[in-house]
């Protein structure tokens, strides 16, 4: 029972894994859930744990699927090297900009975060040569999952790049939830409750906030890498201010706090954008009423209305004295 409770995310995390291939028959629907509920994690570290709430999550994913993509266009790398080089590339991309964000709080530090998104969007706008600008990277190869050279996991049909998305999702979620139930991640709650606190206890907050940067950045640009080999381009709308939002959105609709509720926002957002845009081209006009929802009427997102039914249904057990009597009510 005490293993079952310490695992308990990671095994629904499974679950859902292998519930989307029973639930979707688009393999490649099934595929972006996995791929933003990564994603979402990353930025979950950031907003639940340590309380920084970034609005340069997409500059992680974008330079992710570049950094991808010209691994795989030019120098022709197996799928697991070029996604090393994606999460190298968000890790290093996240260091720099948390290294000056972090020095600014509250507002400051979300517009801080929103400057370096806009930044690194005209960057990538106009290195065309190295980008392709507004047409992005095309025909971006999708290598099998393979390891010293033995092929693991087939991907040239949608379900068999599922099946390796699936592989590293489960790899990437099980090792950030360690870090979540680590000391770390202990400490980056202590430095989300009450930062001054955590100060005079003699933690290095902002050495701690980089590392939660760096690990968000990294898990992001593992995101990206896997969205470009999915799409086969490495689009300029992946480091756009939008993609950004869209990542915010998924892990406070979520919630927060909680690395299985990213996977509840993101297949929520994901599965009902698409629903939703089949019924009207506004439907990001009904997204935006429904995230005032959830603000004003259930701040703990998916995964706290659903804790409060849970607990709802359970019995609730009538308090007994010292002799093992119930006790009645006056």
């Amino acid at each position: 029972m005490n293993v079952l409770k310490r695992y308990r995310y990671l095994l629904l995390s499974i679950v859902t894994v292998l519930l989307l291939p029973a639930m979707l028959s688009s393999a490649s629907l099934a595929t972006e859930v996995l791929i933003f509920a990564l994603a979402a994690l990353g930025c979950n570290l950031l907003l639940g744990y340590t309380g920084l709430m970034s609005f340069g999550q997409g500059i992680f994913l974008g330079l992710g699927s570049y950094a991808a993509g010209l691994a795989l266009l030019y120098m022709r790398v197996p799928l697991l090297a070029a996604l090393l080089a994606a999460m190298v590339v968000g890790a290093v991309a996240a260091l720099v900009v948390g290294w000056f964000s972090i020095r600014q709080r509250g507002v400051y530090f979300v517009m801080l975060t929103l400057a370096f998104a806009q930044m690194f969007y005209f960057l990538a706008y106009t290195l065309k040569d190295i980008t392709g600008g507004d047409n992005g990277l095309l025909n971006i190869p999708r290598p099998p999952l393979s390891l010293f050279g033995v092929t693991l996991i087939p991907t040239s049909t949608p379900w068999q790049y599922y099946s390796a998305v699936a592989v590293i999702f489960v790899i990437a979620f099980a090792l950030l939830q360690r870090v979540a139930d680590s000391v770390l991640g202990r400490t980056l709650l202590a430095i989300r409750d009450n930062e001054t606190r955590a100060a005079a206890i003699g933690y290095d907050i902002k050495s701690f906030k980089l590392i939660a940067f760096m690990i968000s950045g990294a898990v992001t640009g593992l995101a990206g890498a896997l969205y470009t080999m999915l799409t086969g381009i490495a689009p300029l709308s992946n480091i756009e201010y939008h993609a950004s939002e869209s990542i915010l959105i998924m892990t406070v609709i979520g919630g927060t706090g909680n690395l299985f509720a990213s996977v509840l926002g993101a297949a929520f957002y994901v599965l009902v954008g698409d629903w939703l845009s089949t019924l009207w081209p506004r439907w990001l006009m009904l997204l935006g009423i429904l995230l005032i929802a959830v603000s004003l009427y259930m701040q703990k997102g998916l995964w706290g209305l659903g804790v409060q039914l849970v607990q709802r249904l359970k019995p609730h057990r009538v308090p007994r004295d010292s002799s093992g009597v119930k006790q009645e009510k006056n």
